[in-house]
């Protein structure tokens, strides 16, 4: 997984009227947990703008004035309410050996056969939660639809890798290509005959229903 490197400046002095002072100058106040003991330390606002806000997933490297470098993830992030700038920031620290739980985007390559007949894609969870070391933490998990047909699915099943844990139910679908009134059959359905017709019928009725509903 990529990496941004934060370069920080410890806090010696914690509370309401040193975070504030802080906030006044463009910084941010932050703290690293995970470690033998919390480091505050505070960063440029600047600074977090391809952490913060991108739909991507990094770790930081916390660079500190001292020149200790610490890997971690964000954590937990405070907004202000209206203004939407980054209040406080926390931090978890990162081992080489400790596997850490991360949600990471789902990345879909091609394009589905079931679509260009007509059918609806579905992807109800661009995102799964993982657990691995830090040197296994994947940008993406990359699915190929390229040949889903109508009434195809992925489960989480065929996702499962060595490298990682997924931390959802294997039966669980992260992505599907469902029947809709004008799709057209498939050629693979179409020698099914009257039978795979009326399953193609029955399908597009339920997700009817689960539209209307």
């Amino acid at each position: 997984m990529k990496s941004i490197t934060i370069k920080g400046s410890k806090r010696e002095i914690v509370g309401k009227v040193a975070t504030k002072a802080l906030r006044n100058a463009g910084k941010v106040p932050c703290v690293l947990y995970g470690g033998e003991k919390p480091v505050h330390f505070s960063a440029d606002e600047l600074a977090f703008r391809h952490l913060i806000y991108t739909p991507n997933v990094y770790t930081a490297t916390i660079e500190l004035e001292s020149g200790e470098k610490l890997n971690a993830i964000v954590q937990d992030i405070q907004f202000h309410p209206v203004t939407d700038r980054i209040l406080h920031i926390d931090f978890y620290q990162l081992f080489d050996d400790k596997p850490v739980s991360l949600n990471i985007p789902v990345k879909l390559i091609g394009n589905a056969p079931g679509v260009i007949n007509g059918g609806v894609l579905r992807f109800p969870n661009r995102r799964l939660r993982i657990k691995a070391i830090p040197a296994n933490l994947p940008d993406f998990i990359n699915i190929d639809i390229s040949k889903l047909k109508i009434g195809d699915k992925v489960f989480v099943e065929s996702l499962l890798c060595d490298e990682y844990d997924i931390l959802h139910p294997e039966d669980m679908v992260v992505v599907q290509v469902r029947n809709a009134r004008a799709a057209i059959v498939d050629d693979a359905d179409d020698e099914e005959g009257e039978e795979g017709e009326e399953g193609s019928t029955a399908e597009a009725g339920e997700a009817t229903a689960e539209g209307e509903a």
